[in-house]
């Protein structure tokens, strides 16, 4: 096969502890360790070679390779490669995390296997096991025991235990594979087992894990498989320790070649993991959605109300100071390399109301253990009366952007529906007082937000109040309750948007300059908002084939990143976003034919 440049045809493996990004040609080219906000012991993604680099990548590279084939075994986050080289040989490669229910607990340790094995003929391969440390800047040497390599790094001791050879993989001889091999990356404790022994009884108990898990979900009749594999992989940008939701597993991919948009996502943005917890609670996936709240508590009690920030570290932890690195070079050497983000110091204002809409839940929804009470209400009031006040004041936008604030309509809007929540919450609670006052309060922000958001020379809602600028987060007006999809302001809303942010099936956030640029790309999941939007104003069978054709986007085993290249359809951004995955479940439930009237 000819050399492909880097590209985010990616699988991710994971166990809601740590996480992989496997290339199509099986080649390990992320992960961080101990958790997936650390330190990258696989970097090749953020180099100019990608998984050919010589440092950062777990490679099993078949020699004279023709073909690949990638795929996930069904309904797990098992991720299964297919090799052929030229002369009939053919090996299959399982990757996976650990992750199942043992002793009334859930077992998902710092770990990632590989089994590999022959399926044809007599294939040969090197090994090339070439970890780093302080994000690529260092190859790590590691140190050979009797079965295992140990890999010292400054906060952590990692081992790789094998049942193939240790010279060999040293000295990146030719392997035959003519017996299945192994190889168990994990703390540098003795494994008692076999690795092979070991390796099968944790695929068995992964897939049945995963599997058992597809079965709670309410899927859709249409785009079954899509809104797994979305579900799925949702699941894995979780961190089930502290109940974080990350924005996505990597670093510093760009928005766009060469744009300079280069961000670390590996974070928990409030307003993100809303959309997300909502995602998956609407197909009965609630335990994610609780250990969210208890992470939200924690940042709550810990912080006074006009603290709040919109991104926290999968900790909790305000400090995420961002820096930016002389080395990697960057994907596709496309620098910077950033590390922690400065969002976490900006002002958005749509915090208190993503808090609000998410913690709402416990008052309405019996499935959950934990009900909402009126001391949570109470708790609740204090972020609503910080949206009352600054609903109306300049703030980053959701966008965060750097060099400039405005009087945002998403963000308004946002702290809008908080306020109207707690009327709504109040009603549950038979607090008739304070359901008048929220009903009050919530209606005089709506006034002002439909009369300063609405541009009549435009005839659209636009980005800001008294603002001449569309943006797409306008689109989820009607989603947040301010106002029906068929209200003739949001009709026209949408044809503006149509016909000026649109680019083909695509859509871009917005046109304008920002502290960037113009910009180049087109934001994923903008054209998800739109096609929901078209089937709440009327439109079901456009918007039906137009998100059959967005499907089109996704890379090879069915996941998104955050942006898309609309001359090209390349993907760009960081990945796999969980935005865009979450427009895949949102538009599919929406859109999909119910169960009862299929045959």
């Amino acid at each position: 096969m000819s050399p492909v440049r880097p590209n985010l045809d990616l699988a991710v493996v994971g166990n809601c502890e740590v996480s992989a990004l496997i290339d199509d040609l099986g080649r390990i080219v992320w992960m961080c360790l101990p958790r997936p906000d650390g330190d990258p012991v696989f970097s090749a993604l953020l180099t100019t070679e990608g998984g050919a680099s010589a440092a950062g990548v777990f490679a099993i590279d078949l020699i004279d390779l023709a073909s690949t084939e990638q795929r996930y075994r069904r309904n797990t986050a098992v991720v299964e490669t297919i090799l052929h080289d030229a002369h009939g040989g053919s090996l299959l490669i399982r990757d996976f995390c650990p992750r199942y229910r043992a002793r009334g607990r859930m077992f998902r340790p710092m770990m990632l296997v590989r089994i590999l094995e022959p399926i044809a003929g007599r294939p040969v391969v090197r090994i090339r096991l070439r970890p780093t440390r302080n994000f690529g800047a260092e190859a790590v040497c590691g140190r050979a025991g009797s079965h295992h390599i140990v890999f010292p790094v400054s906060e952590l001791e990692y081992r790789v235990t094998t049942d193939a050879s240790l010279s060999a993989m040293a000295d990146q001889d030719p392997i035959v594979v003519d017996r299945p091999m192994t190889f168990v990356l994990g703390p540098n404790q003795t494994i008692e087992e076999t690795p092979s022994v070991l390796a099968h009884s944790l695929l068995l108990e992964t897939s049945s894990y995963w599997q058992d898990w597809v079965r709670t979900l309410a899927i859709p009749f249409d785009w079954q498989e899509e809104v797994i594999r979305a579900a799925i992989t949702l699941k894995l940008c979780t961190f089930e320790d502290t109940g974080a939701v990350l924005a996505a597993l990597t670093t510093s991919i760009p928005e766009g070649p060469g744009s300079g948009r280069n961000w670390d996502y590996r974070y928990c943005w409030l307003r993100d993991s809303y959309f997300v917890i909502q995602a998956l609670n609407r197909l009965g996936a609630t335990r994610t959605m609780e250990a969210y709240l208890h992470f939200i508590d924690h940042i709550v009690a810990g912080s006074a109300v006009h603290e709040l920030q919109p991104v926290y570290s999968l900790t909790g932890s305000p400090d995420m100071a961002e820096r930016t690195l002389a080395s990697p070079a960057g994907y596709r050497g496309m620098g910077p390399v950033r590390v922690g983000n400065q969002a976490a110091l900006q002002t958005q204002h749509d915090v208190y109301g993503a808090i609000i809409l998410a913690t709402a839940q416990l008052f309405f929804d019996h499935r959950l253990a934990r009900g909402g009470d009126r001391a949570l209400f109470e708790q609740l009031e204090r972020l609503g009366e910080r949206a009352a006040l600054v609903y109306d004041r300049p703030d980053a936008g959701p966008w965060e952007f750097r060099g400039r604030e405005r009087v945002h309509t998403f963000s308004a809007v946002m702290s809008w529906a908080g306020c109207d929540r707690l009327s709504r919450i109040a009603h549950r609670l038979r607090l008739p007082d304070r359901e008048q006052h929220w009903r009050e309060v919530a209606g005089g922000m709506r006034d002002r937000i439909l009369e300063r958001a609405w541009n009549e020379r435009r005839g659209a809602f636009v980005a800001a109040f008294d603002d001449d600028h569309l943006d797409a987060s306008v689109l989820l007006l009607p989603e947040l309750g301010l106002l029906p999809a068929t209200d003739p302001r949001f009709l026209a809303t949408l044809d503006v948007i149509g016909r000026e942010l649109r680019d083909g099936d695509l859509l871009f956030r917005y046109r304008h300059e920002d502290d960037f640029g113009t910009p180049q790309t087109a934001f994923a999941t903008c054209a998800f908002w739109y096609v929901n939007a078209l089937a709440a104003a009327g439109f079901v069978e456009e918007a039906r084939e137009h998100f059959t054709r967005l499907l089109r986007y996704r890379n090879g085993v069915g996941l998104l990143s955050e942006d898309i290249a609309s001359a090209t359809g390349e993907l760009w951004g960081n990945f796999p976003q969980t935005y865009s995955l979450v427009g895949i479940i949102s538009s599919a439930l929406r859109l999909s034919r119910p169960w009862e009237t299929t045959p």
